[in-house]
């Protein structure tokens, strides 16, 4: 029987600096694929950045998916909303997004936490049984 887990996919200790840094490159690398969105013509604010933040949480752990996720926010507020490039109020609308952003975010990364768990878990040869058996009826 097959273990599941990432197979050739390193993983990072959730708080090294190696994981802060990766986290780093991922919001990078995300706001390059969502400027390529909007300019063909996406409206969707946060759209490139929650796959990410998945993968991000399962690679190096909650810790360095939490600081992408709010590195993420004032560069989507800067970058992205508009006017572009530049820290205005925001409309209704927009702090919709960012309030469903984060809401979005912190299930995506308890999700991917979980994973990386259960992955752990299972690598190590799945839980093991306390010897206790468990309650049965006899009727």
């Amino acid at each position: 029987m097959r273990r599941a887990g990432l197979h050739g996919v390193p993983r990072v200790r959730p708080w090294s600096w190696q994981a802060f840094l990766l986290g780093f490159i991922v919001v990078a690398a995300s706001a390059a694929l969502q400027g390529a969105c909007v300019a063909l013509g996406a409206k969707l604010y946060f759209a490139a950045f929650l796959p990410s933040l998945f993968v991000l949480g399962i690679v190096a752990g909650a810790p360095a998916a939490m600081f992408a996720a709010l590195l993420t926010i004032p560069l989507v507020w800067w970058a992205f909303i508009p006017p572009f490039f530049a820290f205005t109020t925001l409309s209704s609308a927009s702090a919709d997004s960012v309030n469903l952003f984060c809401l979005l975010a912190l299930l995506v990364i308890g999700l991917a936490d979980l994973c990386r768990e259960t992955m752990t878990i299972t690598s190590r040869g799945g839980l093991k049984s306390s010897g206790k058996k468990a309650a049965t009826n006899s009727q």
